[in-house]
């Protein structure tokens, strides 16, 4: 996009993937010390760029990875894909046995920059960028000493059955021909509805006994007796000492920190990481993780909320248990700039 004019060829968008993944997982392998060879399951989600062979077959071809290996390739699923391979990887690892699974997110800017002129269609130029994170799980018994986190729920909301969620998201051509993601107005609303759904299922598995009596009743008495009774909004706070909100815009951050009642601490990794990398797609939540991690935030016992939005539409949640005092792991995206941040935003 950077040349004039610009190129944005399947070869150029080939070596942006290779630019982002083989980077990651090279910090991964050497940091770990786990063998390419090692890995038994290999996940890879990018929603606008698959090529033929798949990003999956490139990572296997670079590594000279194992003839049995399982290969999942994600593609078209938005924003909160990194929620969904790591759920798919949860589910291999529990079928199979003495394993490695490696789950890389990303998302490619070459072949989908929009040119176009439409408003709803710019707005994604403005916000997304390029990024990528590469996580390794293990359900080996040995490996718990050295473990950071362990997966402890996952929960997903699709309201694709609704009309108005199914579109407000939508890669299509303009009235030129050319293509680009479109943002509907119904974008927050939606996101809204589906957070709600989401919190529901989560609620029960980490909030306070306390806190779910009283979201209940009110849900009860909303139902049966005055639909104006606003709903009770759980503490969140009691169950999570660690959010990352995906940054997918300031709008986002900002009406999940309004009714969540969370405070701007709560909500700094989510702000920072939106100011210095934009929106990474499905790779955000884990930049906000590395975040936390370079200011030594992370302790033993800690509970951690990713929670992320995607087309479709999605909502997305998976809580972590920190298993020690994290530090910063090698390669950390935060290494060379944590020092300055937070900064003030003037929003």
């Amino acid at each position: 996009m950077h040349c004039f004019p610009p190129r944005p060829s399947m070869a150029a968008a080939r070596q942006e993937a290779e630019l982002v993944m083989f980077g990651a997982l090279d910090t991964l392998f050497a940091s770990t010390n786990v063998k390419p060879r090692d890995v038994g399951i290999l996940v890879v989600n990018c929603s606008l760029f698959n090529p033929t062979p798949s990003l999956t077959a490139m990572i296997i071809n670079k590594y000279k990875m194992r003839g049995n290996i399982k290969s999942f390739n994600l593609s078209g699923m938005g924003c909160s894909a990194g929620v969904i391979a790591i759920d798919l990887a949860k589910d291999m690892l529990q079928v199979h046995r003495n394993n490695y699974t490696v789950v890389f997110s990303t998302e490619n800017m070459t072949q989908n920059w929009y040119s176009g002129i439409e408003k709803s269609m710019l707005i994604s130029n403005c916000l997304f960028r390029l990024g990528g994170s590469a996580v390794l799980l293990s359900n080996k018994s040995i490996d718990r000493g050295r473990s950071k986190y362990k997966l402890i729920h996952v929960v997903r909301t699709h309201c694709g059955a609704n009309d108005k969620a199914f579109k407000c998201v939508y890669q299509e051509e303009d009235n030129v021909g050319k293509i680009g993601v479109s943002l509907s107005k119904d974008l927050m609303a939606t996101a809204g509805n589906a957070l709600k759904t989401n919190i529901t299922t989560l609620g029960p598995l980490v909030l306070p006994i306390s806190e779910q009596i009283l979201f209940f009743v009110t849900l009860i008495a909303k139902k049966l007796f005055n639909a104006k009774i606003k709903p009770y909004v759980p503490n969140f706070k009691l169950a999570f000492e660690h959010f990352c909100i995906h940054a997918g815009g300031r709008g986002v951050i900002d009406e999940l920190e309004k009714n969540m009642q969370l405070s701007p601490l709560l909500v700094e990794a989510s702000r920072m990481t939106l100011h210095r990398f934009g929106n990474t797609s499905s790779s955000s939540i884990w930049y906000e993780l590395a975040y936390m991690e370079a200011k030594g935030r992370m302790r033993k016992g800690d509970r951690i909320w990713q929670v992320a939005f995607g087309s479709g539409f999605k909502c997305n949640s998976a809580v972590w248990l920190a298993l020690k005092n994290v530090k910063p792991s090698c390669g950390n995206p935060w290494e060379d700039c944590i020092h300055k941040y937070p900064v003030k935003l003037n929003l």
